[in-house]
């Protein structure tokens, strides 16, 4: 899970293994495979390096 934060400031955390598209339409939509979207703060790139840097934390525990 990935902690991003809404336009209100809130933050919560994402099943980054749910997400099917990321876009910028100005303001970073996430589209998940559940059909709901999430408006966040976050842009694109930033949210791509959260789920980067969980998978690498989460699968190096598997070694």
């Amino acid at each position: 899970m990935i902690v991003l934060t809404r336009l209100n400031g809130v933050s919560f955390a994402l099943n980054d293994e749910l997400i099917e598209t990321i876009s910028e339409n100005p303001d970073t939509t996430i589209h998940m495979t559940n059909k709901n979207i999430y408006i966040v703060k976050e842009d694109t790139q930033t949210v791509i390096n959260k789920i980067v840097d969980y998978r690498r934390k989460v699968y190096s525990t598997l070694r």
